[in-house]
């Protein structure tokens, strides 16, 4: 009897340290899952397609993308390493509205280090967000490069700001940032700056300046 009585007692604790844990699983996921959803507030059939259609119409800063139809030519300054000997190279651009003028599609020719170069990018201007949005893929990688940034119309100027695959620390990525700036109709200026191999701090890793081929 006192066995029995021990076994019951034992398999009595047991039940209530499992439900413990359990509801305290519960509690855990309940708040990580609310500290991690935002909260959703309801919107009527109306009010969002009204939202939808201001987000899919094309603007100003669409118009202005549209200007940069065309084909360029770009003379690029590299440099590997803060400090490092700058590399000079020259490159062809050709960019094209898409989607009724909602998105451009760049497709980029050149060599790099005497090797042929092909890159393609889209950048878009997204109305809901208020920024531009830009990706990047070439033949000298396997990745995709996503940037975002806000129009600043004192320097006619897209800083983006976002993150590419680091190879020299696989699997991991790293911060980059570009400016771009419409210097004018026919003149255009990109900057790009990345961390140093070395010490991790930012430098400028290359410069491209674009002109209009007439």
């Amino acid at each position: 009897m006192k066995n029995l009585l021990s076994i019951l007692v034992a398999a009595f604790l047991l039940t209530a340290c499992e439900k413990g844990k359990t509801t305290a699983a519960n509690s855990t996921d309940k708040a990580d899952s609310t500290a991690a959803k935002p909260e959703w507030k309801p919107v009527d059939s109306a009010t969002a397609m009204k939202a939808w259609m201001e987000y899919s119409t094309p603007g100003e800063m669409h118009k202005m993308l549209a200007k940069s139809d065309g084909a360029w030519t770009g003379e690029t300054t590299m440099w590997m390493e803060n400090g490092g000997k700058p590399m000079m190279s020259k490159s062809e651009t050709t960019n094209k509205m898409m989607y009724d003028g909602r998105y451009q599609i760049s497709n980029h020719k050149g060599n790099f280090m005497g090797m042929p170069f092909e890159g393609m990018s889209i950048v878009g201007y997204d109305n809901s967000k208020k920024k531009f949005i830009s990706t990047w893929i070439d033949n000298m990688g396997t990745g995709i490069m996503h940037g975002e940034g806000e129009w600043n119309p004192s320097t006619k100027s897209v800083e983006f700001k976002g993150k590419m695959t680091d190879p020299s620390r696989p699997g991991k990525d790293c911060d980059f940032r570009e400016v771009f700036t419409f210097v004018d109709d026919n003149t255009q200026k990109l900057e790009m700056y990345g961390p140093d191999s070395k010490t991790g701090k930012e430098y400028k890793t290359m410069e491209i300046k674009y002109t209009r081929k007439k």
